[in-house]
C-alpha cells in the first residue's frame, strides 16, 4: 500500500432507530473500527453513521461520505467498516456500494475481511455478501413464520393498536392488555356509534378531540379522520384476530376485547350501511339544539347564528326555509333554550314513581333472566349445527376440483364461522349478568330521574345525548306558542305510562248525587 495514504474514515451501520436507543452497536463498531485504525496507523478524520437499512438512496451517512471521498479525490482515503454485513445485506447491494466507493477514490478495508483486487479476494469478498444475504433472508423467514405461529395462537405480533399496551405475562410471552383512560374513551366512542348515540364517524371524532387523554397526532392536536375507520373496522377491539395476509381467518384472541364481538358486528353493519346519515359540520357549543329543533311553521330545521349588533353579538335560532311565514324571523337562544330546559325538567319523575318502576323492571329483570337461560341452551343447540354445517362444507371442498366452487364453499365458511362466534359470545354473556340488577337499576335510574342533569354540561356531546336518550323525535317550536307537545322516548313513556295509571281512593262525593238521610 502507497506510504501517503494515512487518512481514513469510518461508516458504521445498524438496522434501526430502535437499535440505537436501545442498543450500542453503532459505538461498539465505532471501537473497534478505531482499534484497527491504530493498529494500521491511519489517521481517521471523519466518522459516518446510519441507523436504517435499504440501498444507498436510503442512507444519509453513506451519500454524505461518498460527497466527502469524491471532494478528496486527488487524496485516497481509507473506508473502515466493522464488517461486510455493515455494507450491505444483499449481493446486489454491495456490488453497488462497492462500486460507488471505488469511484469516489476509497479504499475499502475492514478488521474482519480482507479486501483486494485478485480474483481469489473477490471470490471471498462475493461468497461473504452472498451469505450474508442468505443470513438475512433466512432471519426474516423465520421472524415472519414464528409470528404468523403466534398470531394463529390469538396474539397479537404487531404494532399495538391504540387503546392497548403490551404487558409481559409469564409463560405467555407479550400479551395486549387494556390502556387506559384510551381504552375507556374509545370503549364510549365504539359503543355510541353501535347504539346510534353517534350518527357519523365526524360527531366520534369531535367526541374523541374533547379528551386530552386521547392520543391525537403531535403536529395537529386533533384524531385524523382515517384513524376513526381504522378504530371502527379493528376487529382486536372485540377481542379477536384476524390476519388475511396470512391466511389467518377471523377467531378467538388471546387478549380481552374493549367491546363485545356483538356491538363490533352492529358496527360493521353501520358502516357498510348503503344509507348515510349527513354529518352536520356546524354544530358548536354555541347552539347545542340547531338541527334537533323544527320551525313550527314549515317544519324544518332551525339555524342558528350570531347578529351583530352596535357594541357586541347577539345569538339567534331562525328558520331560513323561504316561503315559510317565520323566514328569516329569529328567536333569541336563551328564550328558546330556557323553554327548553323547562320542558326537560317536567320529565323528571317523583321519587314514589321511582319506586313503583323499581319493582316492575325487577320483576321484568326476573322474567328476562329466566328467558336468558333458555337462551342459552337453544344457543348452544346453534352452536352444534353450525358446527356441523362447516364439516359438510369442508368434505364438499376436498370432494371438488371446480375452484370456483371450492372459493363459494370457503365463503360460507367463513360466514359460518362468524355466526358461530358471535352466537358464542352471546351465549357466554347471557350464562350469568355481568352487574347486579341494583347497579343496572342505579346506572339507568341517574339519567331517568333528572336528564336535565346532562342537558346543563358544558359538554356539546352530553347535550347532544340529552336529545337523543330523551326524545325520539326532532321537537316542533313555534315563535309564538313555544314547544309542541314532543314524542319521548322509551324509558320516559313507560314511566310516564305508570304515572297516569296510578289509582287513587274515590272521595266521599262519589258519582252519584248523596242520597237523604
Amino acid at each position: 500500500m502507497n506510504d501517503n495514504i494515512q487518512k481514513a474514515v469510518i461508516y458504521c451501520r445498524v438496522s434501526s432507530a430502535k437499535q440505537t436507543s436501545k442498543g450500542d452497536g453503532l459505538n461498539s463498531q465505532q471501537t473497534r473500527c478505531r482499534e484497527y485504525a491504530k493498529l494500521m496507523k491511519y489517521e481517521v478524520v471523519e466518522v459516518f453513521s446510519d441507523d436504517i437499512t435499504g440501498a444507498l438512496a436510503t442512507r444519509p451517512a453513506m451519500k454524505s461520505m461518498l460527497a466527502y471521498l469524491r471532494k478528496r479525490k486527488t487524496n485516497p482515503h481509507i473506508v473502515i467498516i466493522d464488517d461486510i454485513s455493515r455494507l450491505a445485506r444483499s449481493i446486489e447491494a454491495h456490488l453497488q456500494l462497492r462500486s460507488d466507493i471505488d469511484r469516489a477514490s476509497g479504499i475499502l478495508k475492514s478488521p474482519s475481511v480482507d479486501f483486494g483486487d485478485d480474483s481469489d479476494s473477490v471470490l471471498v469478498e462475493n461468497l461473504l455478501a452472498s451469505v450474508s444475504q442468505h443470513q438475512r433472508q433466512k432471519n426474516a423467514e423465520q421472524t415472519v413464520n414464528r409470528m404468523r405461529a403466534r398470531s394463529m395462537n390469538g396474539y397479537w405480533v404487531f404494532r399495538k393498536p391504540v387503546g392497548y399496551r403490551f404487558e409481559q405475562v409469564r409463560g405467555r410471552g407479550k400479551v395486549l392488555v387494556r390502556d387506559e383512560p384510551a381504552a375507556s374513551i374509545l370503549q364510549e366512542a365504539l359503543e355510541g356509534f353501535a347504539s346510534g348515540r353517534f350518527d357519523s364517524q365526524v360527531e366520534i371524532k369531535r367526541f374523541l378531540d374533547t379528551h386530552p387523554d386521547f392520543p391525537k397526532n403531535p403536529s395537529t392536536g386533533r384524531v385524523r379522520h382515517q384513524l376513526v375507520k381504522i378504530l371502527l373496522e379493528q376487529s382486536l377491539y372485540a377481542g379477536m384476530i384476524e390476519v388475511p395476509n396470512w391466511d389467518i381467518p377471523l377467531q378467538k384472541a388471546q387478549h380481552e376485547g374493549i367491546i363485545s364481538f356483538e356491538t363490533y358486528e352492529r358496527i360493521q353493519q353501520r358502516l357498510h350501511n348503503t344509507v348515510r346519515t349527513v354529518a352536520r359540520r356546524n354544530l358548536s357549543e354555541d347552539f347545542p339544539l340547531r338541527g334537533f329543533v323544527n320551525c313550527g311553521d314549515c317544519n324544518k330545521p332551525l339555524t342558528a347564528c350570531w347578529s351583530k349588533g352596535k357594541t357586541k353579538l347577539y345569538p339567534y335560532y331562525l328558520c331560513y326555509t323561504k316561503k315559510c311565514s317565520s323566514y328569516r324571523k329569529s328567536v333569541p337562544k336563551r328564550k328558546i333554550e330556557e323553554d327548553f330546559g323547562e320542558m326537560l325538567q317536567t320529565l323528571k319523575p317523583s321519587r314514589g314513581l321511582v319506586n313503583v318502576a323499581s319493582i316492575l323492571f325487577k320483576h321484568a329483570w326476573q322474567n328476562r333472566w329466566a328467558q336468558a337461560k333458555e337462551q342459552v341452551k337453544t344457543m348452544h343447540k346453534q352452536i352444534k349445527t353450525t358446527e356441523s354445517k362447516i364439516n359438510l362444507l369442508i368434505d364438499r371442498i376436498v370432494d371438488s376440483e371446480n375452484q370456483s366452487v371450492i372459493d363459494a364453499y370457503e365463503k360460507k365458511i367463513t360466514k359460518l364461522e362468524r355466526e358461530k362466534l358471535l352466537i358464542a359470545e352471546k351465549a357466554e354473556l347471557r350464562s350469568k349478568p355481568q352487574r347486579t340488577y341494583e347497579t343496572m337499576f342505579e346506572l339507568a335510574i341517574n339519567f331517568l330521574s333528572n336528564p336535565y342533569k346532562l342537558w346543563v354540561s358544558k359538554r356539546l356531546e352530553d347535550k347532544r345525548t340529552a336529545l337523543k336518550l330523551v326524545f325520539a323525535d326532532p321537537l316542533t317550536y313555534h315563535r309564538y306558542e313555544g314547544f309542541r307537545t314532543p314524542k319521548i322516548s322509551l324509558p320516559f313513556k313507560v314511566l310516564d305510562t305508570i304515572k297516569d295509571g296510578v289509582k287513587e281512593m274515590a272521595s266521599p262525593r262519589g258519582f252519584e248525587p248523596l242520597l237523604p238521610p
